[in-house]
């Protein structure tokens, strides 16, 4: 007899979709409440660069490329103008102090020279006259006041005379009173003599001072002409190197127009070019190091400029105390320039991360070493070396400091 036979609820089929459903609800819960949804993109280890962040010193400093210069450069303008005549030192050749570079030739300032000459002569002869009339003139007062005293005598004895006899009625009143005019004419024509010469005098005197000033101003000028014409010929100013000449036989050089230079050699100095960045922060006798053929030279800053052009502004620096042999005008060289105080820090070694992230963030590598994620940092300093760290990293903390350019808005790198 046949038997009914009951179907199973737990069969294998059953159990296989109750499974596979556990294992889906399981999966899209552990998605939506655990799994990782960061960005992420592989990248390849050996094409990226890991730093590892270390607690050590920082020294804060820039390196400025500086290039050599003499201590002084005396540059050689034409003081007047003229045409070259003679050149008798070639650029790159050393003269001494005084010694003839040039010769130039300018008739126009020769014949200011022989005019104002001329008139210094005319002057002086004018002076001369002046002084020879004036001598006379007073001659010529003595001359005449001498005559007008004889006459006063001679005209004084007949009045005196005559008011005598008038007393005594000897003489009549007519002749006594023109005896007393003659005399009182006589004494009036002297005073007027007087004041006429005295005013004669002062007059010639004044022409004289005048004259002298005149005179003295012409010479002036007339020595003024004599230096011009003596500066052409160029002398050397001072002893060194005739770095360079820029005229030729028969060329014309105008007045003020630069025409060489002369290198001191009793010493060098380094100038550098520094990003404006810091302008604040240099100044006269701050310190720097140069190394130079496996020596460290000390310098420090003897002078700051304070134009800033295309952002940058210009320092010269000068040695210590030995200057290195063999350095040589027009070198250059990378000057290291100390802006403060070392001190210990946590540093992140300088990398192409900064110039993609500012500095904000970088990504860390984490434990295991597969991974790198990203973490907000703030950086403090720098110096050509390291970053100062002042939050989000600690020693021992692995960073991609190479380039972020490739890695778009990834928050996270799988490291292959």
């Amino acid at each position: 007899m046949d038997r009914k036979i009951e179907k199973k609820y737990w069969n294998t089929k059953r159990i296989a979709y109750i499974a596979l459903g556990v294992l889906l609800a399981t999966f899209v819960i552990y998605q939506l409440a655990f799994a990782d949804k960061r960005s992420k993109l592989n990248v390849e280890t050996d094409k990226i660069t890991i730093s590892e962040v270390k607690e050590g010193v920082y020294d804060e400093f820039i390196i400025v490329q500086g290039v050599v210069q003499p201590l002084k450069t005396i540059q050689l303008d034409a003081i007047v103008g003229g045409y070259v005549t003679q050149k008798l030192v070639e650029g790159g050749n050393m003269v001494d102090e005084g010694e003839i570079i040039l010769r130039l030739e300018n008739q126009q300032l020769k014949l200011n020279f022989l005019q104002s000459e001329t008139e210094a002569s005319r002057l002086v002869n004018e002076l001369q006259n002046t002084r020879q009339r004036l001598k006379v003139e007073r001659f010529n007062l003595q001359k005449t006041l001498s005559d007008l005293d004889f006459q006063i005598a001679q005209a004084k004895d007949a009045f005196d005379r005559n008011e005598k006899l008038r007393k005594d009625n000897v003489v009549s009143d007519m002749e006594y009173q023109n005896t007393k005019r003659e005399y009182e004419r006589l004494m009036r024509q002297r005073e007027i003599e007087i004041e006429s010469q005295k005013y004669q005098q002062e007059n010639a005197e004044i022409q004289i001072k005048q004259l002298e000033g005149t005179l003295a101003r012409t010479e002036q000028n007339v020595e003024l002409w004599r230096q011009t014409i003596q500066n052409l010929v160029v002398k050397a100013p001072v002893s060194g190197l005739l770095s360079s000449i820029d005229v030729e036989i028969g060329s014309n050089i105008n007045q003020g127009q630069n025409i060489g230079q002369i290198d001191d050699m009793d010493g060098f100095k380094l100038r550098a070019d520094i990003d404006e960045h810091y302008i604040s922060r240099v100044f006269p006798g701050l310190k720097a190091t140069f190394d130079f053929s496996g020596t460290t030279y000390e310098m420090e800053i003897i002078k700051v400029y304070p134009e800033v052009i295309n952002g940058r502004f210009a320092v010269d620096l000068v040695f210590n105390a030995q200057t290195p042999d063999g350095i040589r005008r027009g070198q250059s060289s990378p000057i290291r320039l100390e802006l403060g105080e070392s001190e210990k820090a946590i540093l992140l070694p300088v990398g192409g991360f900064f110039s993609d992230t500012g500095g904000n963030w970088v990504y860390v590598v984490e434990e295991g070493g597969s991974r790198a994620a990203k973490r907000n940092i703030t950086l403090g300093r720098r110096n050509p070396q390291y970053y100062e760290v002042l939050d989000g990293l600690q020693p021992g903390d692995k960073v991609v400091t190479s380039s972020y350019s490739n890695f778009g808005d990834k928050e996270v790198l799988e490291l292959k």
